[in-house]
């Protein structure tokens, strides 16, 4: 059977930190990148709440309360057109340097990717045009389809439906190890990406099946 790899999209294709640069020009190169990295956080735990509560919310509408929450929480005193200019980067995030050369490779190898993401499909669409990564994808699969979020190991079961693939075949490639933990319950291979020597993985006695520090050691490590 055909390897299929599911990429997750926010955090591992997609630099989520992109918008320290424009939180810099408000609040100052000290207290931007506490604010980015405390909005994720915030917008994540969000998602699982409602995963959990079966009280579903697009993911935009997650992003949005974290960083309404964000904003009061460190008392950084955003205004709402400064909140809707963020809210309007995160539309267009970066992609990671090694994203672009990774997808060529593994595509030009005959391996089928898909992106499977939390955020809607229009997102999902929207960022990886702007960072151009679109052509790289057989398909887009979001979780928005069956109204949860991932580690919801319903999610993963509608990737398999919607992918016609295999939990043997199948790959999570994804830097939050949440992501990993639960595509790995769900009886899928998974490869970590651990781009920071600081990143830590969740003591679950649940491991990856192969770590990578870079997109471009999957082509040699997955089989």
């Amino acid at each position: 059977m055909l390897t299929t790899l599911a990429f997750d999209v926010y955090g591992t294709l997609i630099d989520t930190q992109g918008v320290v640069s424009l939180l810099s020009s408000y609040l100052g190169d000290d207290k931007a990148q506490e604010f980015s990295s405390r909005w994720r956080d915030k917008q994540l735990e969000y998602s699982f709440r409602r995963g959990l509560m079966q009280q579903y919310e697009d993911f935009a509408v997650c992003t949005k309360d974290a960083l309404l929450f964000t904003n009061n929480e460190l008392g950084a005193g955003l205004t709402a057109p400064q909140q809707e200019e963020l809210l309007e980067k995160y539309r267009s995030l970066p992609a990671f340097d090694d994203a672009k050369t990774a997808l060529s490779k593994l595509s030009s190898a005959g391996i089928e990717c898909f992106a499977f993401s939390n955020g809607s499909a229009d997102a999902v669409t929207e960022l990886l045009e702007g960072a151009e990564l679109s052509r790289y994808f057989k398909d887009i699969i979001s979780c928005k389809d069956i109204k949860s979020f991932k580690p919801n190991p319903q999610v993963y079961q509608h990737f398999l439906d919607k992918s016609s693939s295999k939990e043997q075949n199948t790959w999570l490639i994804s830097s939050n190890s949440f992501d990993i933990i639960g595509a790995s319950a769900a009886g899928w291979k998974t490869a970590w990406v651990k781009r920071s020597r600081e990143a830590q993985f969740d003591p679950w006695g649940i491991n990856p099946t192969i770590t990578v520090s870079s997109l471009s050691q999957l082509i040699e490590n997955i089989k």
